[in-house]
């Protein structure tokens, strides 16, 4: 029999390899099915090669499930076969996984360390228990057990360390950091996490280093969010530029395999001519193995690969070896993100870091490049025109999630560039894309939701509603767990409060700027500081306390100017400083910080600052007499007055207008518990990006200036934080 079982395992390979899968599983099901009985080791066998299959070519979760528990019963008969229970328990945790059965996943994977503890120190074993524990801190991560995924990983890494294995290492000691910045427990361990990637990254060889493009772009992509988050953007930008390099360097690689490809495929045409001169025939033959030869240098599987087992890849088609970033050795998981997806976060990086300084040019270019890249792999995921979150199937949720996700902060980048540039309509249509997403997904992009809110707050604000603006704030405040994203919401509140200009509104402004205040050197990084230093200078003003004002902005503006970058905000401090300098007749600084601040304005394409520093600007050539510098600013703000204008009666008079600014906030029906646990679960884009610049503070519109210098503040006195 176990010669019939061997012509049939031959036979569905051949099917496999046509593409024939439906045949390829009959032949296989055959051997489960018989009458006749077959070894239990073969039927274990073909049960694995069967949900291998299915795991790997379609969305029959359930069908490799079945064949894999029944796998399992099997094995308990048999006392040895250590590594075809460590498969069994490996598919059948991927199984439970793609379904979102965390309990079970956890049980059999506990399993399967019990295994590998009691079966001896070989190499095979040891790769075995890393590849549990990997699985394992994925299952604790999604339950929000960070600490014990934490200890999971360093398991893994004891494991990696006793084999002598340094690119083993690496993909501990990264996972390690991504679970310390989705939980970022304190400083201290996220440096720690950080100074053991580079140590390990340099003990590798430059050789192996240069083979492991996977752990390069994971390690460089973690660096990024890292230094992101401590707001570090000078050393952050030198990871960046790695990135570009490596991704520009794998899209040329890739381009030439496909040129090569066309040739080898027009050889063999021309080969299988039966004319075909012998001499020609020869040389061309010849041709052929060279050509085939470079193709096998450069696509042969690494090391890492194993071909009859891609856990990394369930519920897709099989994606080529040169399609993959793998990460680590067989039997792990051997890929974070497919290429496609780690190519589309790269140009998000790219945005994230080009648009605070106003380089909008390159960040259409990525954010259209991105956008491309993620459409296309929605689409073979079945996520067409229409399609809804309930239609999907479950082992295409998380990877429809990390496209979803990325295709979300694009747009939302697009959003902000667009306001920031004064095109109100294109920014419009930017956010109505990202709720028309939000409402057909609103289970894997819960996360935003917060963001939609924020960013109807930053579009009402814009186009002078006040009020609106506030509303939409203190709601995205409410939706959202972070602290720090709640900060942020508040003070632009207050700014939006301030705006209005009455005192019942600065004094509400008054009260969400205190407690942020005083609470703003405990964040990571500077983002809250500055935005907080940038409202309070604000409301100081407003006060009439210059003096005070001043130096609260002179910090906040050192801060904004060293650490961040973001031109709009340094603007706007300037701004606000000039005028400063101005009401305290301080006529020279108040010249220069205004130039100063009109350049940035200028750069940016940022309307709303232009006219507010011209303004200011004709206040101080009134007071010095300068009737000529007068005029000719009063009739440059008059054509940018003129130019705001029409675009605000342009997006005022949109149909998407009172949709966005309106006060209300829809309700989504959303999947059930477990379902949502797995599908924004997992690791692959948990690290909330804490991008500073991805909404600016603004202060929009010149008007707002002049009421904050009009208002009369004697009625409720000057009340400090």
């Amino acid at each position: 029999m176990e010669a019939v079982a061997e012509g049939l395992w031959r036979l569905a390979d051949y099917h496999e390899k046509k593409g024939e899968l439906g045949k390829a599983i009959k032949c296989l099901e055959a051997i489960c099915q018989s009458s006749v009985s077959f070894f239990p080791v073969v039927e274990v066998k073909t049960r694995l090669r069967i949900a291998t299959l299915l795991l790997t070519h379609s969305h029959n979760v359930n069908h490799a499930k079945s064949h894999l528990e029944r796998s399992q019963l099997l094995l308990k008969s048999i006392p040895s076969c250590f590594e075809l229970k460590c498969r069994a328990y490996s598919l059948l945790s991927q199984c439970y996984h793609l379904v979102g059965a965390i309990p079970p996943q956890k049980q059999i994977l506990y399993k399967g360390l019990d295994l590998t503890n009691s079966a001896g120190h070989e190499l095979s074993v040891k790769l075995w228990s890393c590849n549990f524990n990997s699985q394992l801190a994925n299952a604790l991560i999604i339950e929000g057990d960070y600490q014990n995924s934490i200890s999971a990983l360093e398991s893994g890494y004891i494991f990696s360390v006793e084999i002598c294995y340094p690119e083993l290492q690496m993909f501990f000691a990264t996972s390690i950091l991504h679970v310390h910045l989705m939980q970022w427990y304190d400083d201290n361990s996220v440096e720690q996490a950080v100074n053991k990637c580079d140590e390990v990254w340099e003990s590798i060889e430059p050789e192996k280093r240069q083979q492991s493009v996977g752990l390069l772009f994971y390690n460089e992509l973690l660096h990024i969010f890292y230094r992101l988050r401590i707001c570090d953007y000078k050393n952050a930008a030198q990871h960046l530029d790695k990135l570009d390099a490596a991704m520009k360097a794998d899209l040329q690689q890739t381009q030439y395999i496909e040129d090569l490809t066309k040739e080898m495929n027009a050889l063999n045409q021309s080969l299988s001519r039966s004319d075909l001169h012998y001499k020609d025939r020869l040389a061309l033959t010849e041709k052929h193995a060279q050509l085939q030869s470079q193709l096998r240098s450069m696509t042969e599987p690494t090391s890492v690969s194993k071909e009859y087992l891609e856990p990394g890849q369930f519920g897709n088609m099989r994606r080529k070896s040169r399609d993959k970033l793998e990460l680590a050795p067989y039997p792990i998981d051997g890929e974070w993100l497919p290429k496609s997806a780690v190519y589309a976060l790269v140009d998000l990086m790219v945005v994230i870091f080009s648009r605070p300084k106003g380089l909008f040019k390159e960040c259409a270019k990525r954010i259209q490049s991105g956008m491309l890249t993620i459409q296309e792999e929605l689409v073979k995921l079945g996520i067409t025109d229409g399609m809804r979150e309930v239609s999907l199937q479950h082992s295409a949720i998380w990877m429809a999630g990390v496209y979803l996700m990325l295709l979300m902060q694009l747009l939302e980048n697009k959003v902000a560039i667009e306001l920031t540039r004064s095109e109100f309509v294109e920014a419009q249509e930017a956010l109505v894309q990202m709720k028309n997403w939000f409402v057909r997904f609103p289970t894997i992009l819960q996360a935003c939701e917060s963001m939609i809110e924020m960013l109807r707050g930053q579009y009402s604000h814009y186009v002078g509603c006040y009020h609106e603006a506030t509303f939409h704030y203190i709601e995205a405040a409410k939706l959202s767990e972070s602290k720090s994203i709640q900060a942020m919401c508040r003070v632009y509140a207050a700014v939006s409060y301030i705006c209005i200009g009455d005192a019942e509104s600065s004094t509400q402004a008054l009260d969400l700027i205190g407690p942020v205040y005083r609470m703003m050197d405990s964040f990571v990084g500077v983002r809250e500081k500055t935005s907080v230093l940038f409202a309070y200078g604000l409301l100081l003003m407003k006060q009439h306390d210059l003096q005070e004002a001043r130096n609260r902005l002179a910090k906040g503006l050192q801060l904004t100017h060293n650490h961040l970058g973001n031109l709009q905000l340094v603007a706007q401090y300037l701004t606000i400083l000039g005028s400063l300098a101005l009401a305290l007749h301080d006529t020279v600084q108040a010249r220069e910080i205004l130039r100063s601040s009109l350049t940035l304005a200028k750069k940016l394409y940022d309307i709303p600052t232009q006219i507010w520093v011209l303004s200011v600007l004709t206040t101080l050539y009134q007071e010095l007499g300068e009737k000529g510098n007068e005029m000719e600013n009063a009739e440059y703000q008059s054509k940018k007055t003129d130019d705001l204008q029409k675009r605000l009666v342009d997006a005022h008079s949109s149909i998407h207008h009172i949709d966005l600014i309106e006060k209300v906030r829809r309700e989504i029906q959303q999947l059930k518990e477990v379902d949502m646990k797995r599908a924004i679960g997992g690791p692959s884009l948990g690290v909330n990006l804490d991008i500073p610049e991805s909404i600016g503070v603004s202060v929009s519109l010149p008007t707002s200036s002049l009421k904050l210098m009009d208002m009369d503040t004697g009625r409720r006195g000057k009340r400090k934080l």
